[in-house]
């Protein structure tokens, strides 16, 4: 997938054509050749995926009262939140 193709398409359009892509390999009738080209358009579409689950995680914010009775903002630690 060229990066011109990545800006235009959302990450749910990824993430369908990812999951075609893993149902054909997975049905084992094509070629080599196209085998490989898939599974190089998938290796990137998994990447582009990942960045852009990386840049949400970074955007979710939790909400936390101070001391004061205040509220402010600050960033969700996930490995926090699961201890």
């Amino acid at each position: 997938m060229s990066s011109e193709k990545q800006k235009n398409e959302s990450f749910e359009e990824a993430l369908e054509r990812l999951d075609q892509i893993v149902q054909k390999l997975e049905q084992g009738d094509l070629s080599l050749d196209e085998s490989l080209k898939l599974f190089q358009e998938g290796v990137e579409l998994s990447r582009f995926c990942t960045k852009r689950l990386t840049q949400a995680e970074e955007k979710v914010m939790k909400l936390i009262k101070t001391e004061e009775g205040k509220f402010k903002t600050e960033p969700l630690d996930i490995e926090e939140e699961e201890e």
